[in-house]
């Protein structure tokens, strides 16, 4: 049989019996994590790291410690949107990471972090970024969290299978928006996540619709939603209809975004608690 460090993930050309073998990384000692939140999607551009970002502040701000493990490693964008993107994670003698704290005590861990300059590309093959998740898993200390939030590349390949194999996830949450071609793609992540036997939480639609500020209509810009189709062939809830936002650009852009209310994940909040 394989050993988990020499797997590189495509199952199709390995010859091992992994199914009766338990994949999952230790946490490193001193480390504490409750529960592992993944937020996935079929594809890039839909909204995955501002979800993200808004449940973990919401937890936060609802009395939970939180942590937000960037797992993008060639694309993150965690840092920007909680103003820390010149901030460096420290290590110690033992190997131990540290991750960097956001000004409302959340605990980050990012690709970027570990950079000498935020724009140095990371130009690795795909069996390397998923070893540096797993390290983001095995080396960083994790202080007493409730809710960690993994913010998950998209698409189906190596990093999203390492998540899946090698972290101790105890729900998924699909992050779609309205256009048709994002529902084929969305039942993508679904079925992965069906086939690894990972529970989904439910669906989140972002940039569902833009209030008008004359009338106050929403207009769905980009025709109607697919999402209640998509919740419903699989028995799935839709956790939180996101409208289109300047403000939620806005805080993004400007490192705020645990300043933003976001009650449009009241619901999502409140059945991630009771997990």
């Amino acid at each position: 049989m394989a050993s988990d460090e020499n797997c590189t993930h495509n199952c199709s050309t390995c010859g091992s019996n992994c199914k009766s073998k338990d994949l999952r990384a230790q946490l490193r000692k001193g480390s504490c994590v409750k529960k592992v939140i993944g937020i996935v999607s079929g594809k890039g551009g839909v909204g995955k790291s501002l979800v993200t970002s808004l449940l973990a502040a919401k937890l936060s701000k609802l009395g939970h410690k939180t942590a937000i493990m960037d797992a993008d490693i060639t694309g993150p964008s965690i840092p920007t949107a909680f103003g820390v993107e010149t901030e460096k994670a420290m290590g110690d003698k033992s190997g131990a990471i540290y991750p960097v704290l956001s000004e409302g005590g959340i605990q980050l861990m990012s690709m970027n972090f570990l950079l000498e300059h935020e724009t140095d590309p990371v130009i690795w093959r795909g069996p390397v970024i998923a070893g540096a998740v797993k390290q983001f898993w095995t080396d960083v200390v994790w202080k007493d969290v409730d809710f960690m939030f993994v913010d998950i590349p998209p698409g189906t390949g190596d990093v999203p299978l390492t998540v899946f194999q090698s972290l101790p996830v105890d729900g998924i949450i699909v992050v779609s928006s309205p256009q048709q071609l994002v529902r084929v793609i969305v039942e993508k992540a679904v079925k992965m996540a069906e086939a690894m036997k990972i529970p989904i939480v439910g669906l989140i639609e972002n940039m569902s619709y833009i209030k008008c500020p004359d009338c106050g209509k929403d207009i769905h810009l980009f025709g109607e939603s697919n999402i209640n189709g998509i919740a419903k062939d699989y028995g799935l809830p839709v956790l939180a209809r996101i409208p289109m936002s300047e403000g939620f650009s806005r805080a993004v852009d400007e490192g705020e975004i645990e300043k933003l209310d976001a009650e449009y994940l009241d619901a999502a909040a409140a059945l991630i608690e009771k997990l």
